[in-house]
């Protein structure tokens, strides 16, 4: 891609492709929410377990975790289904457990009680930045179960303290790419996803570069043009839980 060529829908550099996230998509899920950016659709649905895991017994906190899986025709090529194969690729592993660090960064653990939630995140199409769109999606889908147990009077008050979302951003021909699809992501030359609060707080910053080094200095405009990108999605995120009356509850933003 020159830096003449266009960016597929016709975006600016700094522009985010269409966000779409439809909130309760499940009947059956304690909380959830499909999530579209362009091409890429991610489904999330949480489950509520009235248990924490061992080393959490007797502590009086909760606890948030993910999984994280393809859909076998989710790209051009079809992605074998992991269980068969005998194992979670080591890809999928490190993307669950930056999905369940970047939720447990939005919520009070002792306010959870000891219980936990499970995120399943299913990658239902793949046009890059299906990680960033499990966080943000996984976002919506938490605080959807959190109001649940607030609803059943399970817990007091809401434990939900911030919002989190993430975006990719990158170098692609010497210019920089807010929300890299999948084409942009394989020429880029830096490659970063950038996972924060919407009080401005990083959670996690995965910067690669991956056909040359980079200096600090585009590092920081990367850091920057993903903060102007992930504004918008907060913008997103708390439109919809406005509509469900939950937003409210947890802060005045």
């Amino acid at each position: 891609m020159s830096q003449k060529e266009k960016r597929a829908h016709n975006r600016q550099p700094e522009e985010l492709r269409p966000v779409k996230i439809i909130p309760d998509y499940l009947d059956y899920a304690d909380g959830s929410a499909l999530i579209e950016m362009g091409k890429t659709k991610v489904l999330v649905a949480a489950t509520i377990e009235e248990k924490v895991p061992p080393f959490l017994k007797g502590s009086g906190a909760g606890w948030i975790t993910a999984e994280y899986a393809m859909l076998p025709c989710s790209t051009e090529s079809r992605t074998p289904r992991e269980r068969t194969q005998g194992r979670i690729s080591g890809r999928s592993l490190e993307i669950q457990r930056l999905i369940g660090r970047a939720l447990r960064a939005a919520v009070d653990l002792k306010g959870l009680g000891e219980r936990q939630i499970i995120l399943d995140c299913d990658v239902i199409q793949a046009d890059g930045g299906t990680r960033t769109a499990s966080v943000t999606a996984g976002c919506v889908a938490l605080a959807l179960a959190l109001k649940k147990l607030l609803d059943e009077k399970v817990i007091t008050e809401l434990p939900l303290t911030h919002l989190v979302a993430g975006v990719s951003v990158g170098l692609v021909n010497g210019e920089y790419f807010l929300d890299l699809d999948y084409a942009e992501d394989s020429q880029a030359e830096v490659d970063m996803n950038v996972v924060q609060t919407d009080r401005g707080h990083l959670v996690e910053v995965q910067a690669t570069g991956e056909k040359r080094p980079y200096s600090r200095k585009e590092l920081l405009s990367l850091l920057r043009l993903a903060d102007e990108g992930l504004e918008r999605i907060f913008e997103v995120q708390r439109s919809v839980l406005k509509k469900k009356s939950l937003l409210f509850m947890a802060y005045d933003k």
